[in-house]
């Protein structure tokens, strides 16, 4: 290992809380093209049981330290090709830890346009300001006497060619900048101000009309709050020190930084340079690296949450193999209907129109009760969009008369975020040629009951919804963090090689969407899969795919029962000698946690096969196929609380978390208008994340505390001590628990850059 790979690996070590041998086979694995959820699943002997988080964060830490050094090589050679580079420059750009002090080391030497104080090089000023310097005494105005000429015909003219060199000079400062940004970042002030004439189009952004806070501890959704409103041309945003601390403090580096000791004249000629190169040049560059920073820390915090309200809703509970019936709610239009079997397999659809203007009640009821009736549905998914509450009462009729006849079904209200999106995309098209677009959302609601994850992985995550400000922070980012998402959430949770949609299978580790589509055409072509090993039979589907896949696809009912585990086929021979301890045949021994009680996983240790991968099989043997996700819940909306005005202050109602914010958690209470339980209402004690309470999908239990009607907003608490008025209710139901993965540790980038520069100054 090269000492740049070296140091590296150490600085990540560092970063993620692991030891340097982890990073360093973890590395390895990665740059031999393993996955994440391979290397995180059955390669734990080699990681030391790195999670797929910290493996992201490595992956992650890893790319940009590369970069930097990929970018530090650059520079070095362009400043040395110039004829530029010493050894006291060489040794700062190897010191350099972080991009943007590489960037500012290099300013003085990046190719740019003709600048005044080119200009005034080329006019002969350079001297002058070097005279200055040098002789603080003498009057700067009478030593421009000396530098007169026709392109210089003033002494004033001379003294601004002196200013704009020296402030060029201040500028390009590395050392200058690092200690003006170190004393920004800690004491500059965010302020934004409406602008005049403004007040009523931004009214949602009222909150941020006359609002300052520190630079440094600004929360990421106000400053997403204020970088929208500032871009939407509804406030003026400023950063900047108070003013009697820029004057104190950075002014005082500037000062500094020219040597500035007295009063003479040359001193005060100077001192009034510092004070222009502040306000005319350095501010602005202070401004734009703030800015910079404060939007790439907001979107990183957003797409954070983002990320984890995803990863909540793609594992959520799945209703499992129903037949469901999926309503997509509507007016004017009438309420479209489609029904799925227990696999998917769309049956039938059809439009009622209960409401205005056909108010064809009558009809719409009939018509239901007989496609229940015919399709045996027992779950009833009503999206809840425009007329959602109207629809269940609709539907709760219907179950109340098939109830008679000894027929039980229930209604669930299913988000229905995205299912326009999937309606109107290509794959759907292809997966429904025949079928109107309005009907396909309705085939999207029953089937993200079904399965959630085997549907939302079709539609692009950013429509999903669960995010904030998400249209405004890097997409690139945002992207690469999403699909990081869904493949982690597709491969913990496994698929059913038989039945699984190309879309799916493209999630699984080491298949790509050809990869994915080729394995649905061998299945359409030539049948189910009876064995994993069969895979290898799919046209462009080599070893090393098969090897990274492989553990993530699931066949029942196959020549190999092992096949329905998440046991790797590499392992199968640890899974067999498992087995035959125990004395019975392998279908016996699949979910009989008894009879494989007296066995220890170091028995069966060896030298390729270590502890947590025999433990894995001992648990898998125990439960095959086990899915992490947890037992199917609902909400139940109370009776009469259709609208925002049927709202009152204390009421208890049961509701479901749609959205995690930094500031708190969005539940749906089945008014249409979400309401919000701020961070400080969501439990009796002091909770800094909102996520260390709920997530996604979780059904709670919340107390009315604010109605704004005008401004569609409601509050809402889960605190305990909150004067509650009981609703009634058609049922309770419990909030489902989830093991929840540990937090990545905070980055640390301070040790790679003076590490890398001893190294090197060593050699």
């Amino acid at each position: 290992m090269t000492d740049i790979a070296e140091l590296i690996a150490r600085a990540i070590a560092t970063d993620i809380g692991a030891r340097q041998g982890q990073v360093k086979a973890t590395v390895a694995m990665l740059d031999n093209g393993d996955t994440v959820p391979f290397v995180a699943r059955y390669r734990k002997e080699a990681t030391g049981g790195l999670n797929d988080t910290q493996l992201r964060r490595l992956a992650e830490r890893l790319n940009y330290l590369r970069d930097l050094e990929n970018r530090r090589t650059s520079i070095l050679g362009e400043i040395k090709s110039q004829g530029k580079l010493s050894t006291t420059l060489a040794r700062a750009i190897t010191s350099a830890d972080t991009k943007a002090v590489l960037e500012d080391l290099y300013l003085p030497f990046k190719p740019k346009r003709r600048t005044k104080a080119m200009i005034a090089h080329e006019n002969g000023l350079e001297p002058l300001l070097r005279g200055i310097l040098a002789d603080r005494v003498s009057d700067p105005t009478e030593q421009a006497k000396l530098y007169l000429s026709k392109t210089v015909p003033t002494q004033k003219d001379a003294l601004i060619g002196a200013r704009d060199i020296l402030v060029e000079e201040l500028s390009e400062n590395a050392a200058l900048l690092g200690r003006l940004r170190d004393v920004m970042q800690k004491e500059a002030i965010i302020t934004s101000h409406v602008i005049l004439g403004k007040e009523d189009i931004g009214a949602k952004f009222s909150d941020y009309f006359a609002h300052s806070e520190k630079w440094a501890t600004i929360p990421s959704h106000r400053a997403l709050a204020i970088l929208r409103a500032a871009k939407d041309e509804i406030v003026t945003l400023n950063i900047a020190p108070e003013p009697e601390k820029e004057l104190e403090h950075i002014i005082g580096i500037i000062v500094s930084e020219i040597n500035i000791r007295g009063q003479e004249k040359g001193d005060l000629w100077l001192k009034d340079i510092a004070v222009w190169a502040w306000k005319v040049k350095l501010s602005t560059t202070m401004f734009m690296d703030l800015f910079k920073d404060l939007r790439r820390r907001a979107h990183a915090s957003a797409i954070d949450v983002f990320a984890r309200n995803l990863r909540d809703l793609l594992l959520a509970a799945p209703a499992g193999p129903r037949a469901i019936l999926g309503l997509d709610p509507g007016i004017r239009t009438g309420c479209k209907i489609a029904v799925v079997d227990k696999t998917g397999k769309l049956l039938e659809t059809s439009t009622i129109y209960p409401f205005q203007p056909r108010n064809d009640l009558r009809g719409a009821e009939e018509n239901l009760i007989k496609i229940i009736r015919v399709h045996g549905v027992a779950l009833i998914a009503i999206g809840n969009g425009t007329a959602s509450r109207e629809s269940e009462r609709l539907v709760g009729n219907v179950i109340k008369r098939l109830s008679t006849d000894n027929i039980h079904s229930s209604s669930v209200i299913v988000s229905e975020a995205g299912a326009s999106v999937y309606s109107a995309s290509e794959l759907a098209s292809l997966e429904f040629p025949d079928i109107d677009v309005s009907l396909r959302g309705a085939v999207s609601i029953a089937r993200r009951l079904q399965d959630p994850l085997a549907e939302l992985v079709k539609i692009e995550p950013q429509a999903i919804g669960v995010g904030q400000y998400q249209h405004d922070v890097d997409q690139r980012r945002l992207a690469q963090s999403l699909a990081a998402v869904v493949e982690d959430a597709v491969n913990a949770v496994g698929v059913d090689l038989n039945m699984a949609s190309a879309p799916l299978l493209s999630h699984i580790a080491g298949l790509s969407p050809t990869l994915a589509q080729s394995i649905v055409t061998h299945r359409d072509i030539n049948g189910p899969f009876d064995a994993r090993k069969s895979l290898l039979n799919v046209a462009g589907l080599g070893p090393k795919a098969f090897k990274q896949c492989a553990g993530f696809l699931r066949i029942t009912g196959g020549t190999e029962p092992l096949d329905a585990s998440s046991v790797h086929p590499e392992a199968y021979c640890v899974a067999r000698k498992i087995v035959q301890a125990c004395g019975h045949d392998i279908r016996t021994i699949l979910g009989n946690s008894s009879a494989l009680a007296g066995l220890r996983a170091e028995q069966f240790v060896d030298d390729s096969f270590g502890l947590p991968t025999v433990r894995d099989i001992l648990t898998e043997l125990e439960k095959p196929g086990r899915d992490p996700r947890p037992t199917f819940n609902t909400a139940t909306f109370a009776d009469g609380i259709d609208n925002i005005t049927d709202l009152k202050s204390g009421m208890l109602l049961e509701g479901t978390v749609t959205n995690v914010a930094a500031f708190g958690a969005f539940v749906d209470i089945g008014v249409h208008q979400d309401g919000l339980v701020h961070v400080s209402q969501i439990a009796n004690r002091f909770v800094k994340d909102p996520h260390e309470v709920v997530k996604a999908g979780d059904v709670v239990k919340v107390t009315v505390t604010e109605i704004d009607v005008q401004r569609k907003r409601i509050g809402l608490s889960m605190r305990k001590d909150c004067n509650e008025t009981p609703v009634p209710r058609k049922r309770e139901s419990k909030e489902p628990q989830e093991a929840r993965a540990p937090k990545p540790k905070p980055e640390n980038k301070g040790s790679f850059g003076s590490a890398l520069a001893n190294a090197l100054n060593k050699k």
